[in-house]
């Protein structure tokens, strides 16, 4: 039995869906912890009770082992790991990336994973770094695709995982993703990019993915390999992204950093736990700096808090709020930020995927003003017929001594002008706004252009305080022998 991948719902790009591995299913988007086998802080039994439905460990490592190699080829991954969920395997790629001394072939290491039992298995690709150069990167991703096609002879039954690499040459990850979807592989990580994420370049990251998504196939599932720090779920579930894999809950408790789901503080220099866990509401943080499992329970606490991410993205991703979760995360360090910004960018794609109903609309800044909403707003405007006259209300009071309006608009920003019959739908009818800005404005005047500009024959009569009126100056000029202001 093969693996395959069913989306359930949709918010932006990113989607609640059940992955299937052979006989096995988990719920996306996924979190698989990384296991060593020589260094378990938290044993895979725990995490299942903890509700981990997968996890990742690595091939070469166990093939290395004096202790685990022939127990792996004997007893399987699930005996050794005492893990009943589905159990993936990463190649030795990375180790080869940093110490170049792998022995395995790409034959090898496929075989290798199929004979110890894992139920993902990846090729031996070549995880290009950052700075590979354009040409270096192209004939890198030559030797991954070609390693990507023998692997496919040897595990024929659909439980390969093919690597999209590139670097950050997006030209290079779109071929790659295009190349992969071509061979009909569903399971699609993302490569080489903890070196973005290591050193806070998020804005790379998301050109390199929404580059990949381009090329990959709307039902392949989207692992982001390497991307441990639940900060940046929100943003990578944005880009349609639907597994994570972490070894940062471990790694962090090592040297001592608590994680949350906006950054990480050390515990040293906590005097409270800011979190509801088990592990949290059983210790002070005096206690836990001075428990003699404070690694481990440092550990717990961070898997904790990855999980409960995880869910409340589910939970985002159900409620239509995936926007506004993405802005609370982004908003906890200016690098992420600098991401959120470049994703909204590609707002004309993420709208193709995004809901035309939501259950709301929080207003939270002006990036709010490029949300798919808006621009699908935008976009229909063009549908409302104006009549002879029209009267545009957007504030103040209307003069007694108008005329006959063939039609009245109520204004709202960021949208724009919406007949009152609307006011109750979606999203004028369900967004939240504070107190109108200059950002907001113009957004909404975007929205009143695109009506005047649709309605040619239409004298328009804008009724508003004069706070805004420079605005409306500069926003649409092109028609100002068609408006009065009153």
């Amino acid at each position: 039995m093969s693996i395959s991948f069913e989306v359930i719902h949709k918010d932006i790009m990113g989607r609640t869906g059940k992955l299937k591995v052979g006989d096995k299913t988990a719920k996306t988007p996924l979190l698989l912890p990384v296991i060593n086998p020589h260094i378990q802080i938290i044993k895979p039994e725990e995490m299942e009770k903890l509700g981990v439905e997968a996890l990742i460990t690595n091939a070469y490592i166990f093939s290395k082992s004096e202790e685990f190699r022939e127990r792996a080829l004997k007893e399987g991954l699930h005996e050794i790991l005492n893990f009943s969920g589905i159990i993936m395997t990463d190649s030795g790629a990375f180790q080869q990336s940093v110490y170049g001394d792998v022995s395995f072939t790409n034959t090898e290491t496929v075989r290798f994973q199929r004979a110890i039992g894992s139920e993902i298995i990846v090729p031996m690709d070549i995880a290009t770094s950052p700075d590979r150069d354009h040409d270096e990167a192209d004939e890198e991703l030559s030797v991954t695709t070609e390693r990507i096609r023998e692997a496919l002879t040897v595990i024929d039954d659909g439980h390969l995982a093919a690597p999209v690499q590139g670097g950050i040459h997006e030209d290079l990850r779109l071929k790659a993703a295009e190349s992969v979807r071509d061979m009909g592989v569903v399971f699609c990580p993302v490569g080489a990019v903890v070196p973005l994420m290591e050193n806070y370049r998020y804005r790379d990251l998301v050109r390199v993915v929404m580059a990949a998504k381009e090329g990959l196939s709307p039902s392949s599932c989207i692992h982001l390999f390497g991307a441990g720090h639940p900060s940046m779920f929100a943003l990578a579930t944005a880009m349609g992204c639907d597994v994570f894999d972490s070894a940062a809950y471990a790694l962090y408790a090592r040297e001592g950093r608590y994680m949350t789901a906006r950054g990480s503080m050390k515990l040293d220099e906590l005097n409270e736990l800011p979190c509801a866990c088990d592990v949290c509401r059983k210790h002070t943080a005096a206690e836990l700096k001075k428990s003699p499992d404070r690694e481990k329970l440092l550990a717990l606490h961070n898997l904790y808090v990855t999980l409960a991410e995880i869910s409340t993205i589910r939970q985002a991703i159900l409620d239509g709020t995936l926007w506004e979760l993405v802005d609370e995360r982004c908003r906890g360090h200016p690098r992420l930020l600098e991401g959120y910004r470049e994703l909204l960018k590609y707002k004309e794609r993420l709208e193709e995927s995004d809901n035309a109903v939501k259950r709301r609309f929080f207003y939270r800044g002006s990036e709010s003003c490029e949300r798919t909403e808006v621009l699908r707003y935008h976009r229909m405007v063009n549908r409302f017929e104006a009549g002879d006259i029209s009267l545009i209300k957007i504030s103040g009071t209307v003069p007694a001594d108008l005329p006959h309006f063939d039609s009245v608009f109520l204004f709202r920003p960021p949208f724009g002008p919406y007949p009152p019959e609307l006011s109750e739908t979606f999203p004028v009818g369900q967004a939240e706004v504070p107190g109108w800005d200059d950002d907001m404005m113009k957004s909404g005047f975007k929205g009143l252009y695109e009506l005047i500009r649709s309605n040619p024959a239409t004298e328009f009569y804008i009724c508003m305080d004069r706070e805004f009126e420079n605005i409306a100056a500069v926003c649409l000029k092109d028609f100002e022998e068609r408006i009065r202001y009153v």
